[in-house]
Formats: C-alpha cells, sequence, structure tokens
C-alpha cells in the first residue's frame, strides 16, 4: 500500500521540476524581447524568422510541461488526502495519476530541449558560412583528413 511517504517523495521532484521550467520561460522571455527588439531594429527575415517560430512552439510546450506539472503536483496532493481517508482504490489512482502527469511533462521537456538545440543550430548556421544544419555533417566536414592536407599543402606554399 502507498503511505505518506511514498506520496511525499513526489513533491521535491515536482517542486525541482517546477522551478526549472519556470527558468527556463523566463530565459525564453528574455530571448522573445532581444529578438523583438533585433526585428525591430533590423526588420530581416531568414534566420530570425526561424527563431520565431522555434520561440512559439517552445513557449506552447512549456506552458504544457507547466501544466502537466501543475496537474501532478494536484494529484500528488489528492493522493495525500486520500491516504488520509484510507481510500485505496482513490490513492492508487491519484498517485498513478500524479506519475503520469509528471512523465508527460518529462517527456514534453525532452522534446523541448531538442527544439532548443535547434535553435541553437539556426543560430550557428547564421553565423558560420555552410548551408548544413547538421551536427554530423558539419563535423565530417571540419575533421576531413583531405581538406586538412590541402591545407596543410596551402600553407607550405605560403
Amino acid at each position: 500500500m502507498i503511505t505518506y511517504s511514498t506520496a511525499a517523495l513526489l513533491f521535491p521532484a515536482i517542486s525541482l521540476i517546477m522551478l526549472a521550467y519556470t527558468n527556463r520561460f523566463l530565459a525564453l522571455a528574455a530571448l522573445v524581447r532581444s529578438l523583438h527588439a533585433k526585428y525591430l531594429e533590423h526588420r530581416q527575415g531568414g534566420v530570425l524568422k526561424g527563431q520565431i517560430g522555434n520561440l512559439r512552439f517552445r513557449l506552447k510546450l512549456i506552458r504544457q510541461m507547466q501544466g502537466m506539472g501543475v496537474l501532478s503536483f494536484i494529484a500528488c496532493i489528492a493522493c495525500v488526502y486520500a491516504i488520509y481517508l484510507e481510500n485505496v482504490i482513490l490513492i492508487e489512482t491519484t498517485f498513478a495519476l500524479s506519475l503520469l502527469f509528471f512523465t508527460i511533462s518529462l517527456v514534453l521537456s525532452f522534446i523541448e530541449i531538442h527544439f532548443s538545440n535547434r535553435a541553437l543550430e539556426l543560430e550557428l548556421s547564421d553565423m558560420e558560412e555552410h548551408d548544413d544544419k547538421s551536427l554530423v555533417k558539419y563535423l565530417k566536414k571540419k575533421l576531413d583528413p583531405r581538406k586538412k592536407s590541402s591545407e596543410t599543402k596551402d600553407s607550405d606554399i605560403q
């Protein structure tokens, strides 16, 4: 049977993840403000428009992550109350819901991290001269021994 201490284990985990989500949201809010200023200053498309679309999607994901975290917290509180009432079916149901909501929140966080990395790759592609946004292909191109040997031959000539 689930006890108070079992249900109580979720409280610090949920609190910490909610704090992390809030920090991600605040960082994105600052980035949106920065991009807005850059957009007003330059009125350029390209990477900036890609970043804006990416940020919109990430903000939606963070809202959903936070929502699932809140639902997980509420279900956990309901579980503790069910333990107080000694209602086994309600205990098991609310605890399972709390775990489910917490898991969904973490999966959404994983997806948001993926899109965060894509946004950084987009930003980097704007600063570099290559068109390839794939990190693996970029590294292969940079680490290609044939390219290094031709660069070495060029430097020997000079």
